[in-house]
């Protein structure tokens, strides 16, 4: 079985917790199959690297794909886009992280900042009561 194992991962390219679904085996059993095998650490390298180049494309995709909806924008009576840019702008921002930047807080509430053009910052209203983790002033450069 370990042979099967180290050939998923190996010469297939199957990730461990596919193998264990396959084999019907944990996926612990299988990380400590692979591991231990000399290969492990030149293979991880290799899929990092990877990983890191399909990351990047679909940055290079998305990036794309909002300057296309941008340039829509920029024609009357677009609603729809708009709404549309909106919406994944909105996604993006508050999906997947437990906080976020001071940038997207400040966007999400525009109204309760002032933009002071000496110091190129955003500054809270005086009369907003806030908590402590809404910033007082959002530097934008």
């Amino acid at each position: 079985m370990e042979n099967k194992v180290l050939d998923m991962y190996f010469i297939d390219k199957k990730k461990q917790i596919e193998i264990a679904k396959e084999l019907n085996i944990s996926k612990y059993k299988v990380s400590r199959i692979v591991t231990k095998d000399p290969r492990y650490n030149e293979e991880k390298e290799y899929r990092k690297i990877i990983n890191k180049k399909k990351h990047i494309d679909k940055t290079k995709k998305y990036i794309t794909k909002m300057r296309k909806l941008k340039r829509k924008l920029k024609k009357p009576n677009n609603d729809y886009a708009i709404m549309k840019l909106l919406h994944e702008q909105a996604s993006r921002e508050l999906s997947g992280r437990k906080t976020i930047n001071n940038k997207a807080y400040r966007d999400w509430n525009t109204s309760a900042y002032n933009y002071n053009a000496k110091t190129k910052s955003y500054i809270l209203k005086k009369d907003i009561n806030a908590g402590s983790d809404v910033p007082r002033r959002i530097k934008w450069t």
